[in-house]
């Protein structure tokens, strides 16, 4: 019974992004309420056939209302124990959800931050004059079917109000910027496909829809030269969650391309395997869209008609790349006619409005790219090795991958691992290495650099002022507007290091901050000031070559710092000379509250890693597709494995005998409002703790999925928690508000003051919802361009995604706005996530490139005045889950930065090693779930270490909540019956006494008729 419910539910919940797996364990949680429906049901169907043979003629109506009342009560009684009992987390989440109506005014700022950002983060990467167009032109054909489908965001976490009413279209933008377009092609296109193809979290639509040459015959380009001489092609990409882009798209046309049909997925878990579930429907029956080899972010076949045909009868063509991830784009330098080319990643609810406005020249582009747009995506050092590509499935474990799946229906399938091979030569690091060191021709790799831009104007950019410091490097630079309109520019500054050959590994090239001009008019000069500690330039030595157990070294030599265009080409240098090596691993860093030491020698790669060495020497073999002995899983890894899963996990392993049973139950007349703005510290913690019992404890850390429960012995309200980094977005309610823009493109504006504005905007919406958590901002790295999540993310660049994401969570965490910034860490790949994907790397790449974005926002929050959260990952780190790795979250977290508030895993799935015990035990304090699975079951709470854990992590997450906005005012955060509570109540007193009504008038009825009949009998 329950597994029919289960496939014939499934369709419908799978649609509003629950899994299979998911609707199963729903269900089963209810099946004793099931049945018992079920058994009232037989017994009323007896109750009405009986009555008419047992009941006397005259009284059967009032045995079978009783019956039906009765049966109504017990169904409402059932449904109240389902609700405040297996279902409690999730009906608790939707009906004691803020409502999330956001105030006029506060949309309204939020429309213009997110114009003000597109017109700072669309990047101008080609222009022969074209553009800014001349007055005289007033009419565009605009060619692709993308122009009447953008992308606005990507799918999952990161999406909100994508298709609300006030979207500003490609069309829109254009013609608001006051020219015509071309409504036949306009109208071709909508009728042809309508709506994007949905990248959904179990099955994605890989299809890239647009006309064939023959929708252009019959005078329609004819009738198009005549309408205007100048042509807009769109192309866009688009990603999503749980999916990496495809980078075999043959496969996926020719239907070879899922894995869960390929043997290697454990096949009673099948239906769990989402990742490769992809689709595509080709434009033509004649060809294929792609041949072998071919991937998802290079153009179709008929893309590539389009773009012939077009430049065939256009002389001014104007290219919008409408894409989230960083596409091969050779192709727009073999075609003159294409005289520009724009970057527009997902732009929001308003930012399309920005793409007219630099057409026409009213808005001077001043965005940078944030990846490094190469030749040839398949050359990359991580190509092999990352995403679906590195889709790498160990060989040997198919009796662990039984154990699994028998032990947990979540489960999904495999159990699978990523090595980091390129070392910290991630993205441009890689490639002004190579260049520098002159082993690449860099222009043959490179089509446009990271940092790379064009303007309407031009600059000079002049280091002015460079001084050296005891602990600091300063520089100031005069950057001076030589052209003739006003325009704004970036100052980006890196510094080189020295390095020795087959020493500690180091790049040539390193972001270390940047600045953005206000606007200058022609002429006009702005002098922006850095100010660079000496050990932001230290390097991590994680192979112990000139520290005793790993640690940051600034080594001596000579330190070039330089301000470039791009990170290629550089405007202006100086440089400085260490003396002596400054070893940070005995007494740390300035802003270190404990030294690093290494601390994930698990997690060190089996495989080459990437040197420099040499002229990186051994590129062929680091960067090469795993050896197959790397597909064999050691039998010690998997022990590992088995006792951090469902498997063989046992609480009571893990029980300190020295720890001491703290007190439950304590009556000190404390409610979690009075500790509202006391510091982590005080003493009144204690004592507010002392008053939770350990069931409270358990529904406190158990019930975190887009929530935080009410808990009655401290007064604490229940709280709502929203997604994500482009807006407002709750998954339990489908409250949704403005759509901001792809980070990405947020990212491209390469703006402090745009970052601050976006926090600042986000926090307001948030605050105006009445939500004060905030699933945000996500500081991923780009890793791969095939990454399904790139759009969630900022950059390749940790620096650059550290400083972007610490103003934004700053802005927010005025109006009160805790920030889970996630995902901790090392989630830059969609493909395997959630199925014990084990990452591999080394120490330097994790600290340097992986850890440093929520390094960065972590030491730059003022925790003194605020709060904020962090979210773990689904991966591993070597053979230890993130959502339970102490390493990770109590020594680097809160032990080497000071990091004081909660933590909150991803979307707590189960999955086989999502276990609440063992993620509270190592610093994970919230489950992002609503508790149903027996991996959250406590099952030793008699045990000291046990309740000890979840008192710790109970008070992180009171002290988060209790410094938000949710407590800012106390007379509304004094605890008391729930929204969910006062429902119920209202429910079940209406029901009880519809029936009490309906009872008695039937027995009225019953009795005046009887009375009436023995009249008459008299």
């Amino acid at each position: 019974m329950i597994d029919l419910l289960i496939n014939l539910l499934s369709p419908l919940f799978i649609a509003m992004g629950a899994s299979v797996a998911d609707v199963g364990n729903y269900l089963r949680a209810v099946s004793g309420y099931i049945y018992a429906i079920l058994i009232l049901v037989a017994l009323l169907i007896v109750v009405m056939v009986a009555a008419h043979f047992v009941a006397k003629k005259g009284t059967r109506h009032v045995v079978r209302w009783s019956g039906a009342l009765s049966f109504s009560l017990a169904l409402v009684l059932i449904v109240n124990l389902i609700c405040y009992g297996p279902m409690n987390a999730i009906v608790s989440g939707v009906l004691n959800a803020s409502k999330a109506e956001i105030s006029d005014d506060v949309a309204g700022n939020s429309r213009a931050v997110v114009q003000e950002a597109a017109e700072e983060g669309m990047v101008l990467v080609k222009n022969n004059g074209l553009l800014p167009l001349s007055g005289d032109v007033e009419s565009l054909n605009v060619f692709g079917w993308a122009s009447a489908y953008p992308v606005y965001s990507g799918t999952g976490s990161a999406a909100s109000g994508d298709n609300s009413s006030g979207v500003v279209s490609i069309i829109q933008s254009l013609q608001d910027a006051g020219y015509a377009t071309n409504d036949e092609l306009t109208n071709m296109y909508l009728k042809y496909w309508e709506g994007r193809p949905e990248i959904g979290m179990n099955a994605q639509n890989w299809s890239l829809p647009e006309p064939t040459s023959e929708y252009y015959e019959g005078g329609v380009m004819s009738n198009a030269a005549a309408f205007s001489d100048t042509a807009v092609i769109v192309i866009a990409r688009s990603g999503g969650e749980n999916a990496d882009l495809p980078t075999d798209m043959y496969a996926v046309q020719n239907g070879t391309y899922d894995v869960a049909k390929s043997g290697r997925v454990q096949e009673s878990v099948t239906a769990n395997y989402g990742y490769t579930n992809g689709t595509f429907y080709g434009n033509s029956y004649d060809y294929n869209e792609f041949d072998e080899g071919g991937h998802f972010l290079e153009l179709s076949h008929t893309e590539k008609d389009l773009v012939e045909n077009v430049c065939a009868h256009f002389d001014n063509v104007i290219v919008v790349i409408n894409a989230n991830n960083a596409m091969e784009l050779s192709w727009v330098d073999d075609y003159d006619e294409i005289g520009a080319v724009i970057l527009t990643p997902g732009t929001g609810e308003t930012g399309m409005a920005a793409l007219g406005n630099i057409i026409s020249g009213a808005v001077n582009p001043s965005g940078k790219t944030v990846d490094t747009y190469v030749r040839d995506l398949t050359s990359t050092p991580t190509f092999q090795n990352s995403g679906n590509s590195g889709n790498h499935i160990y060989t040997n474990t198919a009796d662990l991958q039984k154990m699994l799946a028998r032990e947990d229906k979540t489960y999904q399938g495999v159990v699978s691992f990523v090595d980091y091979v390129e070392g910290v030569y991630m993205g441009y690091k890689y490639y002004e290495t190579a260049s520098d060191d002159g082993v690449i021709d860099y222009y043959s790799e490179v089509q446009y650099p990271f940092g790379y831009g064009l303007s309407y104007t031009t600059f000079t950019q002049e280091i002015t002022a460079f001084e050296q410091g005891k602990d600091t490097v300063s520089v100031d630079v005069t950057v001076t507007n030589t052209g003739s309109v006003a325009g704004k520019d970036v100052v980006q500054l890196y510094y080189t290091p020295p390095y020795t050959n087959g020493g500690i590994e180091k790049a040539s090239v390193n972001l270390i901050d940047f600045e953005k001009t206000q606007l200058l008019e022609p002429g006009a000069s702005e002098t922006v000031s850095f100010t660079v500690a000496l050990e932001d330039m230290a390097s991590y030595d994680s192979g112990c070559i000139k520290t005793a157990a790993g640690g940051y070294i600034l080594e001596a030599g000579e330190y070039a710092m330089s301000i470039r265009s791009d990170s290629h080409n550089v405007l202006d240098s100086r440089t400085f000379t260490l003396s002596a090596d400054i070893d940070y691993s005995t007494d740390g860093r300035s802003s270190d509250k404990v030294p690093a030491t290494n601390q994930f020698g698990y997690a060190e790669s089996p495989m080459e890693t990437l040197s420099r060495k040499d002229g990186f020497a051994n590129y062929a073999t680091a960067t090469a597709a795993p050896a197959e002995e790397r597909y064999l899983l050691s039998d010690e890894d998997e022990g590992v494995i088995k006792n951090s899963t469902i498997i063989r996990y046992k609480p009571e392993e893990h029980d300190d005998p020295d720890a001491v049973m703290p007190t439950t139950g304590a009556k000190n007349g404390l409610v979690l409002a009075d500790l509202a703005g006391k510091g982590y510290d005080d003493a009144d913690w204690g004592k507010l703790l002392d008053q939770m019992s350990v069931d409270e404890m358990v529904t406190l850390v158990n019930t975190g999925g887009w929530q935080t429960a009410a808990i009655d012995s401290v007064g604490k309200v229940a709280t709502s928690d929203c997604d994500g980094p482009a807006g407002l977005s709750h998954y339990l309610t489908g409250a949704t508000g403005t759509q901001f823009p792809a980070e990405v493109l947020m990212a491209q504006t390469w703006s402090k003051e745009m970052a601050d504005k976006i926090g600042d905007a986000m926090g307001q919406e948030f605050a105006s919802a009445n939500n004060y958590g905030w699933y945000g901002p996500a500081m991923n790295l780009h890793r791969s361009a095939f990454s399904g999540r790139n759009f969630e993310y900022y950059s390749e660049d940790a620096v650059l995604s550290g400083i972007f994401a610490s103003y934004e969570v700053n802005g927010a965490a005025k109006y009160g706005v805790y920030s889970y910034i996630k995902h901790f860490a090392a989630n830059d790949q969609e493909t395997n996530r959630c199925a014990l994907l084990m990452t591999y790397l080394s120490e330097q790449t994790l600290r340097e490139n992986v850890l440093k974005p929520f390094e960065m926002v972590v030491k730059n929050f003022h925790f003194d005045s605020n709060v904020m959260g962090v979210m773990t990952s689904y991966n591993w780190l070597g053979n230890v889950p993130c959502v339970s790795n102490a390493d990770l979250l109590q020594t680097v977290l809160r032990g080497e930065w000071g990091f004081v508030g909660a933590v909150i895993s991803d979307y707590d799935g189960s999955y086989g090693y999502m276990i609440s015990h063992q993620a509270i035990l190592a610093g994970n304090d919230l489950m992002l779930g609503q508790g149903m699975f027996e991996t959250n079951e406590f099952t030793n709470l008699d045990s000291a270490t046990t309740v000890t854990a979840l008192r710790q992590a109970s008070k992180n997450i009171l002290y988060t909540v209790a410094n938000s906005g949710y407590y800012a005012d106390a007379s509304a955060s004094q605890g008391g019956m729930s929204n969910m509570t006062k429902i119920f109540v209202a429910l079940d007193v209406g029901a009880v006494a519809v029936a009490v009504a309906l009872e008695a008038v039937v027995l009225l009825r019953w009795w005046n008729k009887r009375k009436k009949t023995a009249a008459v009998d008299q």
